[in-house]
Order: C-alpha cells, then sequence, then structure tokens
C-alpha cells in the first residue's frame, strides 16, 4: 500500500453495523469476499482469484465483479445512513474496460451524491496483482435507495 494515502475510517458504531450487515450477504461469504476498508461514504471489497469465481478463459467472471461492485457502494451509501436505515439498490450499470485477472480484484464503492431517499455511487474494480500492481478492470454507476429497517 506504499504511495497509496491512508483513508479515512467510519466510526466504531458504522463499521460494526456495516461489517455485521455484510456479514449476512450470503453472496460473499460463498464467493468468499471481504471487506478491507469502510470509510464514511466509500468501501472497498476484495475478492481473491480461485477456480470458482472465474470464467472459460481463467480471468475473472463478470457476475463476481459486478456483484462485488454493488455490494462495494451499496455499503459506502449504507455508511451515511442513520443507524434505523437499510439500503437497496435501484439500478447500477457496470463497463467492463479490461479481462479481471490478477491475484485478487478489489471494489471501491463511493457516494456521489447522498439524498434523503436516493443515493448515487460510484463503482470501480481493479485487477490487482502479487506484487500490488493494479490496473482499473471496471467502472460504474449505482442508484440505491434508503429504507426503513423492519421491525423484528
Amino acid at each position: 500500500m506504499e504511495g497509496r494515502p491512508r483513508q479515512e475510517q467510519a466510526s466504531p458504531e458504522v463499521q460494526k453495523r456495516v461489517q455485521e450487515s455484510f456479514d449476512r450477504q450470503g453472496l460473499m461469504s460463498h464467493l468468499g469476499a471481504r471487506m478491507t476498508h469502510i470509510g464514511p461514504g466509500r468501501v472497498h471489497i476484495v475478492l481473491p482469484s480461485r477456480p470458482e469465481v472465474t470464467q472459460q478463459h481463467g480471468y475473472f467472471h463478470a457476475g463476481a465483479t459486478g456483484a462485488i461492485a454493488d455490494s462495494a457502494g451499496g455499503y459506502a451509501a449504507y455508511t451515511l445512513f442513520p443507524e434505523d436505515s437499510d439500503v437497496l439498490t435501484v439500478e447500477y450499470k457496470i463497463n467492463l474496460l479490461a479481462p479481471a485477472e490478477g491475484d485478487h480484484i478489489e471494489a471501491i464503492g463511493t457516494v456521489l451524491k447522498s439524498g434523503r431517499t436516493l443515493t448515487v455511487c460510484q463503482l470501480e474494480v481493479y485487477g490487482v496483482q502479487a506484487d500490488g500492481e493494479r490496473k482499473l478492470v471496471a467502472n460504474g454507476q449505482q442508484t440505491l435507495i434508503r429504507v426503513n429497517t423492519p421491525a423484528e
């Protein structure tokens, strides 16, 4: 991580709430994804390379790339939401810029505009080599909706 600026961290309460929600996601667990950064309006998710997340040519599958990008943006928005709310994706578009390859891919979701109801996020996915070399492999944009947390 040399040469990369240190990212601001969300409060411990927000980090706990976001991580607990992420841990309940069956798909992220199934894929082997993990959250590596939780900051105000910014979340990073890493997916290690393994055969189960690749397509027929050995690159990361677009579905896996899109899934971690969607979750990174959703959780970036969630960091800015009140405690009694939750987040759902309304739509997202992703452009696959290059074959996703490397030791792992890293999705970064960044809030562009947080509103009372709708939030818009930027999505970036990087292929990361074992030596730390990074290449932008996908980018996109996402709209999310804030919803009230259902009473238990």
